[in-house]
């Protein structure tokens, strides 16, 4: 389908909301009660520093909310005002974060559930309002609510919508859109569906493998088996591999994003060289700035000595994985959390290691002075930081509050 002129044709629906609906003011309040800070203002204040007793609490210069997810909870919460009696649905979480999905459950709003693999769509009406979450939809989805007669609000982030428009790019060029990502997270479909011939590579392993197979070619049933869930339907590595352009998952790690651009640059450089490149070869900079900003501030907080690194944030949160990524390379004991309640009773932690399963540690906090680093992603309100701070604070120190 011609998903440029579906979205145009979308856009000017009036079933079709993507600002608000004027009650910014009054959401505000509300935001800021619920998920804001005082004692996160005041550590940013103090140069991201505080300190009690035995315990010092470093903070990332960049964490939590971003504006496109604050935006995206704020016109979830401006949505349940606008349409009081009416149901609503959101087609996925609307960030992953559990605390902020529990609450606009709380506030009666449906979450459409997977059933063997798909999301089923059969419990929406004609009438109802629906919001898109923050990673988007598919355009596919957006076509079956539509033609449901829905009212669709759109929290998708803008820079989800830039790499949507990357790819779209690559298709009017009859490029391949290699995108990186994790091919089965929400934001990775919903942008492959706006593609034409598309290739989703995790990280820079693939990267090169593919690479190689641009190069040299090779077994063509290997390659269609490893990447069997993560190109288009149709995909041929021998012909769709010709003229490329690259784009990401925004929430993905800059450095590896910024590393498989420059190999498929290079890649394409030799195969056609400097003269033909442009017609086999286009890059975008898609990398999202707020993942930047949390990504870069992590790395100058384990620069600074740690005994210890908190990461907060969903476990199906890719951006808050790689920041644990960052914390594990400089192999810092690193305890990645999905919110406060993970800390206790006693000196233990329930936390997911990288890539691995849910496992309870105890004890975690060692004796001693201690200096731990403390970040969250970019769905994590604040007043999760300061819950999962204090309750640090309540198993080491017994010392009267300094800084």
């Amino acid at each position: 389908m011609d998903t440029k002129a579906f979205k145009r044709s979308l856009h000017q629906s009036d079933n079709y909301h993507r600002k608000g609906f004027g009650h910014e003011e009054a959401v505000a309040g509300q935001l800021k009660t619920e998920y804001q800070s005082s004692l996160i203002q005041q550590i940013r204040d103090n140069h991201y520093t505080i300190r009690r007793g035995e315990v010092t609490i470093r903070l990332a210069e960049a964490f939590g909310f971003c504006w496109g997810v604050e935006r995206a909870v704020a016109m979830a919460y401006e949505t349940r005002r606008h349409f009081p009696a009416e149901r609503i649905w959101i087609t996925n979480e609307i960030i992953h974060n559990p605390g902020v999905n529990q609450r606009l459950k709380e506030m009666n709003v449906g979450f459409i559930e997977v059933k063997a693999g798909q999301k089923d769509f059969t419990v929406v009406e004609t009438g109802d309002v629906v919001i898109l979450p923050a990673f988007g939809a598919s355009v596919q989805e957006m076509q079956l609510l539509n033609d449901q007669g829905c009212t669709i609000v759109d929290t998708t982030c803008p820079w989800v919508s830039k790499v949507w428009n990357t790819v779209e790019k690559h298709k009017k060029g009859s490029y391949t859109s290699i995108i990186h990502g994790k091919y089965n997270h929400e934001e990775t479909v919903a942008t492959s569906s706006f593609a034409g011939k598309y290739l989703v590579v995790l990280n820079l392993k693939q990267a090169a493998y593919v690479a190689d197979y641009i190069l040299n070619g090779g077994d063509r049933d290997e390659f269609m088996a490893q990447f069997r869930n993560a190109c288009s339907q149709g995909f041929d590595p021998d012909i769709d591999l010709e003229k490329i352009g690259i784009a990401n998952q925004t929430t993905m790690l800059k450095g590896e994003t910024e590393e498989i651009g420059k190999l498929f640059e290079r890649t394409m450089l030799k195969k056609y060289g400097p003269l033909a490149l442009n017609q086999h070869f286009l890059s975008f900079n898609t990398i999202c700035d707020a993942t930047q900003e949390r990504q870069d501030a992590m790395f100058g907080l384990v620069d600074q000595p740690l005994d210890l690194m908190v990461v907060i944030g969903g476990y199906n949160s890719s951006n808050t994985t790689h920041l644990q990524e960052i914390a594990v390379e400089r192999d810092i004991p690193s305890y990645h959390i999905d919110g406060p309640e993970r800390i206790g009773p006693g000196n233990r932690i329930e936390h997911k290691r990288l890539h691995a399963e849910l496992t309870l540690t105890e004890p975690w906090l060692p004796e001693g002075a201690i200096t731990v680093g403390v970040t969250s992603g970019a769905s994590t309100p604040d007043k999760a930081v300061e819950d999962t701070i204090e309750r640090i604070f309540e198993l080491k120190v017994t010392a009267p509050v300094g800084s």
